[in-house]
Formats: structure tokens, C-alpha cells, sequence
């Protein structure tokens, strides 16, 4: 099999030797996206919520780039600077993540790269 790299202009461009997504064996791997905004490259916001709106928002578009859509994510991470971010986090998360529920996990990290409050990826069906 092949293993195809995904990059949009709809989300912010990688901050490192990465791409946005990977596809392999017709699963999207999505790189842990911050609160960026893709025209700026800067945080669209201070607080934890709106950092994991934008980041939600930047897996949507990568997503879509790679034929798939949040409908079809098998797995979401959320790394968090803040444990005690866990219910904001939540609370926007469950706006994308309505009715569909996938498997998921949340952990506290000591620190995120630009400074970010929150950090996300995914695995999701194409």
C-alpha cells in the first residue's frame, strides 16, 4: 500500500518536518492540530475554548481534504496544559462531536509547542 501525505490551505501549514494528514490502508491520520488560524499561523484565541474550536475546525478542513469528514473519525486524542480545561474542552468538542462518538482520550501535557492551551488528532475512515 501507499502512503499519501494531505496538506490544504484551509488549515494552518505544519510547524515542524510533518504533514497536515497522512492516508494509509484508507485511514486518514491527522497530525495534532493547535488553534491556529490558517491565514495567520497565529492563535485565534487566549482562552482553551476557542483554541479548541479552531483546532476542531482545522481537522474538519484536513479531513475533508483527504475524502473524509468528522462523521467517520475512529479515534480522537486531546492533549491539554490544563486538566482543568477538561470540561471547556468538552463542552465545544461535543459540537462537532454530537451524535457521532469516537473512541477518545484526554491527557494533561506539561507544555505545547507556540504555547498552546490545547492540542488535537485523529484517526478517521476515508
Amino acid at each position: 500500500m501507499t502512503v499519501t501525505t494531505v496538506n490544504t490551505e484551509n488549515a494552518p501549514a505544519a510547524i515542524g518536518p510533518y504533514s497536515q494528514a497522512t492516508i494509509y490502508n484508507s485511514q486518514a491520520f491527522v497530525s495534532g492540530q493547535l488553534g491556529l488560524s490558517p491565514e495567520t499561523g497565529e492563535f485565534v484565541s487566549e482562552e482553551v475554548e476557542g483554541q479548541a474550536r479552531q483546532a476542531l475546525k482545522n481537522i474538519k478542513s484536513i479531513l475533508e481534504a483527504c475524502g473524509s469528514s468528522m462523521t467517520k473519525v475512529i479515534c480522537v486524542d486531546v492533549f491539554l496544559t490544563d486538566m482543568n480545561d477538561f470540561a471547556k474542552v468538552n463542552s465545544v468538542y461535543s459540537e462537532f462531536f454530537a451524535c457521532h462518538k469516537p473512541a477518545r482520550a484526554a491527557v494533561e501535557v506539561n507544555a505545547l509547542p507556540k504555547g498552546g492551551l490545547v492540542e488535537i488528532k485523529c484517526i478517521a475512515a476515508v
